[in-house]
């Protein structure tokens, strides 16, 4: 099938809505965007990212990949952040993870998944550096939720560690970044008590 007739449809019914709902709402869409949220996230199609917290379109600027892992050689991810830091002034960057993500538990097992082994590579390391803590749990899925939570705290710290955000800080802007995980169990979000506002705040947490 070259064409996606029940998409489109969707799509009508979704536009009428909301013009019915908000009579001047695409007019004011196609402005210029203001949000004050970049979400950093996870590329699963359970987690969509504007209705887990309730935001509607211009309102959250997002960024979405496997794991959502922030790699300090990925221009896609740097890109996105310059621009939501430096044009769009964003004040909250939020990391949202979630339990039971595909991308940590491949990165657990010991099976060879082509190339994404080589972006999951990043998760394996988080998992060799704690490995010692994760042991400690008894069940498999303990362990693949517990290190959903530190990969979200790593990738946390390593958006603080960018060029971009140590060079907001620097001049005074107020950005912040957060550390979240969502269940998809239950549709809540977990804040994993992660909140870097300075250079101060982020060499704190890289303590512990």
């Amino acid at each position: 099938m070259k064409r996606l007739p029940q998409l489109f449809e969707n799509n009508r019914q979704w536009a009428a809505e909301i013009s019915r709902q908000q009579p001047d709402f695409f007019q004011k869409l196609s402005g210029q965007q203001h949000p004050e949220y970049l979400w950093i996230g996870c590329s699963d199609s359970r987690v969509p990212a504007n209705e887990i917290v309730g935001l509607m379109p211009g309102e959250l600027f997002v960024h979405r990949n496997v794991a959502n892992l922030v790699v300090h050689s990925d221009m896609n991810c740097l890109s996105v952040l310059q621009y939501a830091v430096d044009l769009l002034n964003v004040k909250h960057i939020i990391v949202c993870g979630h339990y039971g993500c595909g991308g940590i538990r491949a990165a657990l097992d010991e099976k060879r998944h082509g190339l994404i082994d080589n972006w999951l590579r990043h998760i394996r390391d988080i998992h060799e550096r704690r490995e010692v803590e994760l042991r400690m749990l008894v069940q498999p899925e303990e362990r693949v939720n517990r290190l959903c939570e530190m990969n979200v705290v790593e990738q946390a710290i390593n958006v603080g560690n960018t060029t971009i955000i140590q060079d907001a800080w620097s001049r005074g802007q107020d950005v912040t970044v957060h550390g979240w995980i969502y269940g998809l169990n239950n549709g809540l979000v977990r804040d994993l008590a992660v909140s870097i506002a300075s250079q101060a705040e982020l060499r704190e947490l890289q303590q512990h």
